[in-house]
């Protein structure tokens, strides 16, 4: 396996597709991790992590939408989720360039 700083930083930053396509923030992670997990030294454990987090980011986003008609408090949690949605991958794009551990708070372990 070989060390690829760069690739990590971008897979980390391929989740901000998600507010130009909708989607491609889960996918273009999903195709570099599946791709390249054997092949960069910890590509495995971090693209896990990203398809956790944006697994997460979608049952909350879907957790919200009754929360609107019911409380209106959802608009304020979906504006927070679009919040971590946007500052995380950033900070762990950062901390993977520098070869630093990488963390996504409030992340539900799906994929193990």
């Amino acid at each position: 396996m070989r060390e690829d700083r760069q690739m990590l930083m971008i897979m980390h930053l391929s989740q901000l597709l998600d507010f130009v396509t909708g989607i491609g923030g889960f996918i273009v992670p999903l195709i570099l991790w599946a791709t390249q997990k054997d092949k960069i030294q910890d590509m495995d454990e971090q693209g896990k992590e990203i398809i956790n987090f944006q697994i997460s980011l979608f049952i909350y986003s879907i957790v919200c939408i009754p929360l609107i008609f019911l409380f209106g408090l959802g608009f304020l949690f979906l504006i927070l989720v679009g919040i971590l949605g946007l500052i995380f991958p950033i900070i762990n794009a950062i901390k993977a360039s520098n070869g630093e551990p990488t963390n996504y708070p409030m992340t539900i372990r799906i994929i193990q």
